[in-house]
């Protein structure tokens, strides 16, 4: 473990642990306010042509005809001087008058959407494959006997002490943990301001579960969970650990490989009640891979279906999943572990990044000595063995992608100058080694779309086992996130400001139910801090953060280790919740 100290972090008083810097008591609710505004919208009128009257008496004419004509010319004239003479008036009263309806320029409508229920769907434990399947209803041998699984969950309260309906449950709904019955109508006292928490701390599973949370004053629930795996023995030695996620009809996953002595396993879990249709787009170190059988996977209401990725792509070290749902949502994680021999290489939990954009960023990146990494992965069947950061670019064009390092002193520059041309279609994997040994923040731009994730690796001895982690891609900070803290080893807040300061705001939740008084830390554009997590606030485990951020965009993340032993998860900050949203309503037929 590196014991990086907190370079450009001011930080509160401390509590009573040593460990606990900036970690004491209750703490006020925290807002942050943002302001929009849009800029208004010219609609460019449609004045009616006039018809034109030469051709419209263009057949012959009597006399009569011609002298009629002769009149509403000299009519016509009269009344063009009347109109010269009055030609602000005529241009006013045409902006009064009535428009056509294909002329008038009408503002999409916009419908409010009340808030919805808080869902984290947690994948089950880490499990082995029995034999050597290949199909989509794989067997799985039984878990070692050190084998260790546990969730933990934060849910946080309205003001006033308020806590929203909320349960741990199983994939098909049969309660494990009810965490608050819901308040009916109850409201917080006027002036109200105290938080509490309702807090599941390391409760053992073997399989899914689903944590859900009821709206509350029209407001989305506060609330997230974190699987964790770990085992000392056995082909899945390791540590792993999975943040429990809203379903979605549209996931990314990068990090899979399929290659001799690796195993991915993808779980999609419908724990809607609608079924769910899903199509599998794999893209490789070549290209995209068109596979028989990829598409129209059925996944039933309450079930898990389980796809080896190898019966799909064999042979691919870099592989990127772009699961698509049509019906119902789903949660989609991919199992991946490594055997090097008769040596454990690592496990862990691919979870969905960011869809794709023009800039990815990931935190929680431990990197060890440069040297050793390069000795490390000159041996065969090791070169996944150093850290790295995989793109994969589902469009058309290539991607000219810019990555920048940046750590405790700020940016570090990589061996072959941090630009990259990573190929449409295909997945390009770029070394992480050749910077010195530290906590760092990995940011990857492009004037083309793409996604990414960056591999974390510990253990560099030789014959000795190993371990993996996959940092996905994830979202700015913004206000209010839930940060669940599995108990055991180090943990370790990471935060990384790109441009410009950042002040990071983190309060520990104890197992008591307790918000704790807040810290802040204020971090310098350009680096990434690290902040312990003591193992006790005032004798009362800590079991979770709310982080908040303002200023310049930053990133947080859990980086999860073991003393003594190789171990090494890494967990990206989920989302803040959600209010009331307004949607638009388009009209027609």
């Amino acid at each position: 473990m590196h014991k990086d100290k907190h370079d450009g972090v001011t930080a509160a008083p401390a509590a009573k642990s040593p460990e606990a810097t900036s970690l004491g008591a209750k703490s006020p609710e925290r807002t942050t306010t943002v302001v929009s505004g849009a800029g208004g919208s010219g609609a460019m009128e449609q004045v009616p042509e006039v018809p034109d009257i030469h051709s419209a008496a263009a057949g012959g004419s009597s006399p009569a005809v011609r002298k009629a004509s002769r009149g509403g010319v000299l009519a016509g004239v009269i009344s063009a001087v009347l109109i010269l003479s009055a030609g602000g008036g005529v241009v006013a009263a045409a902006s009064l008058a009535p428009q056509s309806a294909g002329s008038r320029h009408l503002d999409t409508p916009l419908a409010d959407v009340p808030a919805g229920r808080s869902l984290g769907v947690c994948p089950g434990p880490a499990r082995l494959l029995e034999g050597s399947p290949v199909g989509t209803d794989p067997q799985f041998s039984p878990e070692s006997a050190t084998a260790k699984s546990a969730v933990s969950a934060a849910v946080i309260s309205a003001a006033g002490g308020v806590l929203p309906g909320s349960r741990l449950a199983a994939l098909d709904g049969t309660t494990a943990v009810e965490i608050a019955k819901s308040p009916g109508g109850s409201v917080p006292a006027a002036g109200a301001t105290g938080l509490l928490a309702g807090i599941v701390s390391q409760r053992a599973v073997d399989a899914v579960s689903v944590l859900g949370a009821d709206a509350l004053g029209n407001r989305e629930a506060s609330a997230a969970a974190v699987m964790s795996y770990s085992a000392t023995d056995g082909d899945l030695q390791g540590s792993a650990a999975a943040a429990c996620q809203q379903p979605s009809n549209d996931l990314w996953l990068v990090g899979a490989n399929t290659a001799l002595g690796r195993t991915s396993v993808l779980s999609l879990i419908n724990s809607s009640s609608t079924p769910a249709t899903v199509s599998l787009e794999l893209y490789g170190r070549k290209g995209q891979i068109h596979a028989p059988g990829s598409r129209g996977l059925l996944v039933a209401p309450g079930t898990t279906r389980s796809i080896v990725l190898a019966g799909l792509a064999p042979g691919e070290d870099q592989l990127s999943v772009h699961a698509r749902s049509a019906g119902g949502p789903v949660a989609a994680v991919i199992q991946q572990s490594v055997l090097r021999g008769l040596t454990p290489g690592g496990v862990d939990f691919i979870a969905p990044g960011v869809a794709p954009a023009s800039r990815q960023v990931m935190t929680g990146i431990d990197i060890q000595d440069a040297a050793a990494i390069k000795t490390a992965t000159a041996k065969r069947g090791y070169a996944d063995a150093g850290p790295a950061l995989q793109i994969t670019v589902p469009g058309q064009s290539d991607a000219v992608v810019e990555i920048r390092l940046f750590g405790r002193d700020g940016q570090k520059a990589l061996p072959d100058g941090g630009v990259v041309t990573a190929k449409a279609g295909t997945v390009t994997e770029v070394p992480l080694g050749g910077v010195p040994a530290g906590h760092y923040t990995v940011s990857a731009s492009s004037d083309v779309s793409f996604v990414a994730a960056t591999r974390v690796t510990r253990g560099l001895a030789d014959g000795k086992s190993s371990d993996l982690a996959w940092a996905r891609s994830s979202t700015r900070l913004g206000s209010q996130h839930v940060v669940p803290v599995p108990q055991g080893g180090e943990r370790i807040l990471m935060f990384g400001a790109l441009d410009n300061r950042a002040t990071i705001t983190y309060t520990a939740i104890t197992a008591d139910g307790q918000i704790r008084k807040a810290a802040t830390a204020d971090i310098a554009g350009g680096t990434t801090s690290s902040i312990k997590v003591p193992e006790k606030i005032d004798d009362s485990v800590v079991v979770a953060y709310l982080v908040s951020a303002a200023g310049d965009a930053a990133y947080g993340a859990l980086l999860l280790e073991q003393d003594g032993r190789e171990d090494v998860s890494t967990l990206a900050m989920a989302p803040g919740a959600a209010g009331q949203e307004k949607v638009a309503v388009t009209l027609g037929y």
